[in-house]
């Protein structure tokens, strides 16, 4: 019987490099790959802050798969993400949207993207070292499983495809990240105690501003803080240097406590309010994916959350029209940023997500 051939996404790091291992382990014809997305002419700085796009990425990547002994090669996936990633994140930032770039790049670079060419070239599987589990419900749907460390990461996964997952094998999602580095350190591999990848990868220093503005050559137009009534407070640096829930950095004197409650970038200009006002009881969401079941046709109760750090919490789900759904919070919730992911959990399986188009309701 022929072996299964999996291609493994390797960035060098340690999570992929042990999923690698543990998948030649369990018997399959194991292909590592990497991935070349992004390279500017900051190189160093994207070294320098753990990114996995950069230079030294490849070569940690490369040396796992020879101590490994398994084929490695490298992948160009540049265009794809430029069209898909970047130029979606720029849209989103000007918008005055705060957008997740890792998602989009999960769903059509390290899935459709390398799935495609993998199959293509006759593998079975993809796998990454993403702290997930793949399952098969007894409905036959694929889902995701949340992982029980707090490493997990099905948030940033909740648009994968029934096709994708089918195709996709998470070896360390059952395993917690001390497990991962001391199986690495048994093993003997170099990589074992390098430090998790920090930010967006091409956004190494956390300054999207910055990134924005180099990045398309224009610098957006100052404008004005107001009030939740619509009075001038001050004057703004531009939008795509705000988010909902800011505090601070405002350069606002306004003897107490004031925060970004909403961005409005038909008018340029970025509203401010107390805590209070950064609370929101329900959500609309648009470009949905259900995992574990199909798009529901009834309200159902689902824990959703609203942000990659958010804990979660209970709402009410339900589809308005073809591509859209209302999600009602049982209590408020702090600072749902439009642009943003929503994703509904049945315990610790995922029912799937969307992206938040707007907030709704305060206390």
């Amino acid at each position: 019987m022929m072996k299964k051939k999996v291609v493994v996404g390797m960035s060098g790091g340690v999570d992929s490099s042990v999923a690698a291992w543990l998948l030649k382990e369990q018997g399959y014809d194991v292909i590592g790959v990497t991935m070349q997305i992004w390279q500017d002419e900051d190189s160093e700085s994207v070294e320098e802050n753990g990114g996995c796009c950069g230079l030294s990425a490849v070569e940690d990547a490369r040396r796992v798969a020879q101590d490994l002994d398994i084929p490695y090669y490298v992948m160009n996936f540049k265009e794809v993400f430029k069209d898909y990633v970047i130029d979606d994140f720029v849209s989103e930032y000007y918008q005055g949207r705060t957008p997740n770039p890792c998602i989009r790049c999960n769903r059509f670079v390290k899935w459709e993207a390398l799935l495609n060419k993998s199959l293509a070239l006759g593998a079975d599987y993809i796998a990454t070292g993403h702290y997930a589990q793949v399952v098969c419900l007894e409905n036959g749907r694929y889902s995701l499983k949340a992982a029980s460390s707090s490493k997990d990461q099905t948030y940033a996964l909740y648009n994968l495809t029934q096709e994708q997952l089918s195709h996709t094998l998470m070896p360390v999602g059952s395993y917690t990240k001390d497990e991962i580095r001391k199986i690495a350190q048994k093993i003997g591999l170099k990589v074992a105690a390098k430090p998790d990848s920090q930010d967006i990868c091409f956004v190494p220093d956390g300054d999207y501003a910055r990134f924005l503005e180099g990045y398309t050559g224009k610098k957006l137009p100052r404008g004005n803080f107001v009030d939740q009534q619509g009075n001038v407070l001050g004057c703004h640096e531009g939008i795509i240097h705000y988010t909902i829930g800011q505090r601070k950095g405002l350069g606002l004197s306004m003897g107490h406590p004031v925060f970004v409650t909403q961005i409005r970038s038909d008018t340029n200009e970025v509203v401010i309010g107390e805590n209070k006002d950064v609370f929101s009881r329900e959500l609309l969401a648009s470009s949905l994916n259900f995992m574990a079941i199909q798009r529901p046709e009834q309200p159902i109760r689902v824990f959703a959350k609203v942000r990659y750090a958010h804990k979660g919490a209970w709402a009410t789900l339900e589809m308005v029209g073809k591509d859209k759904a209302r999600c009602v919070f049982d209590d408020p919730v702090r600072a749902i940023t439009p642009g943003q992911a929503v994703v509904f959990y049945d315990g610790d399986i995922v029912t799937g997500g969307g992206i938040i188009d707007q907030a709704l309701g305060g206390d």
